[in-house]
């Protein structure tokens, strides 16, 4: 999840009215921010990917002067139609088609606002944008440039002096050569030319998606700000800009919108004006168990900064532009309950007095993981939800999943887990900094989509170890392997050489009980531990358990 430290002196500025730090912190759970850190004079809070508003202290001062009655309703932006013109070529269409863009007046920078500016890009890349695939934001003086602007596509030879570089070099080895162009140089390095915005005397603004041209770097002395975002879906784009403008409206800085020339038609960017969405007062009661009236609800709307009217039977909710995250009318009920403060809602005692229990196949499963627990690994809780690069980075490219989620909201999240070695793999990435040996394992289930029926998922438990260290090898894991068989089920495996796409050749093997294969077992593939940057060897083994845990309850 990501954090956003907040300074108190800068924040309490963006008040309506002056707080203790004790109050701002007694009071940002209730926007539904988490307190990851206190310190002198500062706070770190997580806050949910989808609500990147909440990426600057702007946008969470924004939310707290609704929340605590200081202003309420729908937030107004003034924005004024510029002069200024980006022309949109055709070459550009098939490599990065979408572009909006903003022109900012006016500012007063201090480090303070240009460190949560730089933050905020961040953020957006990494949610919004997809890690930039998706969305990438450009921020550039505007007053060392002359417009019109020009998104066109330039070869790999043209040059210019990237960000962070005094010297001209090619589009080519900025890929090669810069921090940024070997990040993100993956998402263009398929195109024979590369996206490039300039001015319109050729002076670089940007190579989007990777790095900006350093004639156009953002100081404290900067007043005037053009706001480039390019990516491949037009609404996303519209998203990330409208939240970077809100930001820098509410900084200080005069809007003016930008004219977007494309082949075949113009848009004037950004669209600030606020979207309408329904709510049933019926529906907002049911689902929270109050019984408020309609006007109780638009004054709850209002201190989320929601501007709402009774229109007919339904309530009307005016949603701010940057509100990316309001899909549907539950999200409209879920700002009523943090309106209506979550504090305020009182526990009910459940109508039914039956005792639950354990389910018997999860006790299984609890009793595989103490079994491993006993032979020295640490346990694992990973996300059932992945991301396709890791799956891909495992597989040596070849895996693909089936399960994929519809419009992710982050690039982590994509898939639904089909095994468990990938997962394992990113714990020992995230920790190459800690001692060794590692030994991780997890116990939990996976889901598999029904060949015969495709709108059937299957769910199957299964366990998964890797263990990581100078002398990890097929021994250790399958002693391992066969430990925990014979101790959680009795039983014991037999292992025939297979080849497996993410363990070495003649270090694999499938794992058979009962004569039946279920899972595998041997020593990962150096390509495999380079894309996830592993120095050690690891060995690794999975088996699905899910037919011992029914023979057992069967004999029960």
């Amino acid at each position: 999840m990501p954090v956003v430290t907040l300074y108190f002196n800068h924040l309490k500025t963006l008040l309506e009215k002056n707080l203790t730090e004790e109050q701002i912190k007694e009071a940002l759970p209730y926007l539904g921010l988490d307190l990851e850190e206190a310190g002198e004079g500062f706070v770190r809070v997580e806050y949910n990917p989808n609500r990147p508003d909440y990426s600057t202290d702007v946008g969470i001062a924004r939310g707290l002067n609704g929340l605590l009655g200081f202003n309420s309703g729908t937030p107004k932006y003034s924005i004024i139609m510029g002069g200024t013109r980006v022309i949109v070529d055709q070459s550009v269409i098939p490599l990065r088609p979408q572009i909006v863009c903003l022109k900012v007046r006016g500012l007063h920078f201090d480090d303070e606002s240009i460190r949560q500016l730089i933050s905020m890009q961040e953020d957006l890349h990494a949610g919004i944008g997809r890690k930039r695939r998706r969305v990438s934001i450009g921020i550039h003086n505007f007053d060392v440039v002359d417009p019109p602007f020009h998104y066109v596509a330039a070869p790999p030879s043209f040059r210019f002096p990237p960000l962070g570089y005094t010297e001209p070099m090619t589009m080519a080895e900025i890929l090669e050569k810069t921090e940024q162009g070997k990040t993100y140089g993956h998402i263009v390095k398929e195109f024979s030319n590369y996206p490039l915005i300039t001015d319109a005397n050729g002076k670089v603004l940007s190579f989007p998606p990777i790095i900006n041209g350093e004639r156009t770097r953002v100081s404290a002395a900067t007043k005037n700000l053009f706001i480039d975002v390019t990516g491949t879906d037009l609404r996303a784009v519209g998203d990330a800009l409208t939240i970077v403008a809100s930001f820098l409206h509410d900084t200080g800085g005069k809007l003016e919108t930008v004219s977007v020339d494309y082949p075949h038609a113009s848009l004037a960017t950004p669209n600030m004006s606020p979207f309408e969405m329904p709510v049933n007062v019926e529906t907002v009661n049911r689902l929270l168990g109050l019984d408020l009236s309609s006007d109780e609800i638009i004054q709850c709307l209002g201190k989320c900064r929601i501007t709402a009217m009774k229109r007919g039977n339904s309530i009307v909710a005016s949603v701010p532009r940057y509100r990316t995250d309001m899909l549907h009318q539950v999200d409209i009920v879920e700002e009523v309950a943090i309106g209506y403060g979550i504090q305020n809602f009182t526990a009910t005692t459940p109508s039914s007095y039956s005792a639950g229990g354990y389910d018997k196949g999860l006790k299984i499963m609890s009793r595989v993981e103490d079994v491993l627990v006993g032979l020295g690994l640490v346990e694992a809780v990973n996300l059932t939800l992945i991301s396709e690069e890791a799956i891909a980075k495992t597989s040596g490219g070849k895996g693909k999943a089936s399960l994929k989620v519809d419009d992710p909201k982050s690039m982590e999240h994509e898939v639904l887990r089909d095994n468990l070695l990938p997962s394992l793999l990113m714990v020992l990435a995230r920790n190459v900094h800690e001692e060794y040996p590692q030994r991780v394992f997890e116990v939990t289930k996976v889901f598999q989509q029904d060949p015969q029926h495709p709108y059937v998922i299957t769910e199957e438990p299964q366990v998964a170890a890797v263990m990581a260290h100078s002398e990890a090898n097929f021994t250790e894991a399958k002693s391992l392997l066969s430990a925990l068989l014979k101790q959680a089920f009795n039983t014991k495996c037999s292992t025939s050489s297979k080849p497996h796409p993410s363990l070495c050749p003649g270090r694999s093997a499938s794992v058979k009980i009962s004569n039946t294969t279920l899972g595998f077992v041997g020593e990962i593939r150096p390509e495999v531990l380079r894309e996830f940057q592993l120095r050690t060897p690891v060995a690794a083994f999975q088996v699905n358990i899910g037919k011992l845990i029914e023979d057992e309850l069967g004999r029960k």
